[in-house]
């Protein structure tokens, strides 16, 4: 399948217009499959606001593990936003083409919001150890000015990995098919459209991605290793028990997201399989936000006290 809005030079062809092929496979199953991601992407926008709103509204959630997670939640708003729209759109529309400038603009903020979630839950598993290893000179250490700095970084960080990418690999020949066998536009989707050997092109992004994924994974560890270090010094199993709760939910979030984002870009073309990397692709950037304030909500005393301070203003004011 080829699109009429193609550029010629010599035996090449510059797709102008790629064609998204989503689940056009399984067009009886359009209509379920709208309906899905429709309730997804309603509860995860409304999840993720409602962790926003009782952060802004409760004194008692005014600390940087909060402000990093709101940071998290409006993250996962838009991260969401990039990819759940289109495919809506798709679902219902017979053309699911979308121009080039698009797939450039699209894979730029998927990349971006990804690699910035990458280093913020690196900010927070810092921001676990010094409320775990230093509680004392926690509030002096974790003061506004450094969570600020600490949160800049991981979306300038981001914002550097999606240009540079995004920038790399569209600047690459396309030729052949113009049609990207996923339901958004993915790095290694796209990267099989390039012309000739990509070898060394497939090599420069596993490297890129792995130092994006990794230093902060590796963060991370030493973060966790500290504080496993720190808990099992704690005598009582009461107050283990309570230091590790506070990094539950952040280490199953970590999980969630690194586990799955591992697997798809740190390898090469040639072990790339389409069918599981769709449903890998579809965990992380759609399951992944919609779990996120579930995880945080059901697992924290205080969020869950907060929502219920929320909940009695909002029905019974005069209570």
């Amino acid at each position: 399948m080829k699109s009429s809005e193609e550029r010629t030079t010599g035996n090449k062809t510059s797709a102008v217009v790629f064609v998204i092929l989503g689940f056009s496979h399984r067009p009886d199953m359009k209509v379920s499959l709208f309906i899905l991601f429709l309730c997804i992407y309603i509860i995860t926008v409304l999840g993720n606001l409602i962790i926003l709103l009782v952060i802004n509204m409760d004194p008692v959630l005014h600390t940087p593990m909060y402000f990093f997670l709101r940071n998290l939640s409006f993250l996962e708003i838009c991260y969401t936003s990039v990819t759940l729209p289109r495919v809506l759109v798709n679902l219902l529309s017979s053309d699911t083409s979308i121009s080039f400038a698009g797939c450039a603009m699209q894979m730029y903020f998927f990349l971006f919001f990804g690699a910035t979630e990458c280093c913020l839950l690196a900010a927070m598993a810092y921001d676990r150890y010094r409320a775990i290893c230093n509680p004392l000179h926690y509030m002096d250490i974790m003061n506004k000015k450094v969570c600020m700095q600490l949160a800049a970084s991981s979306w300038i960080c981001g914002n550097l990995v999606a240009l540079g990418h995004t920038t790399f690999i569209f600047s690459l020949p396309f030729c052949g098919s113009n049609v990207i066998n996923h339901f958004f536009c993915e790095i290694q989707p796209v990267l099989m459209l390039v012309c000739g050997d990509t070898y060394w092109n497939e090599l420069q992004i596993i490297l890129a991605a792995a130092f994006v994924i990794l230093m902060p994974f590796l963060l991370i560890l030493v973060s966790y290793g500290l504080i496993i270090s720190s808990i099992l010094k704690i005598r009582s199993t009461k107050g283990r028990y309570k230091a590790f709760s506070t990094c539950f939910s952040h280490l199953t979030v970590v999980t969630l997201f690194y586990g799955t984002a591992v697997f798809i870009y740190i390898r090469p073309k040639s072990s790339y399989s389409l069918d599981v990397d769709k449903v890998l692709s579809l965990f992380y950037s759609v399951v992944t936000p919609i779990l996120n304030p579930v995880i945080y909500s059901l697992r924290n005393r205080e969020v869950k006290g907060a929502l219920f301070k929320m909940r009695m203003k909002l029905f019974h004011p005069n209570s």
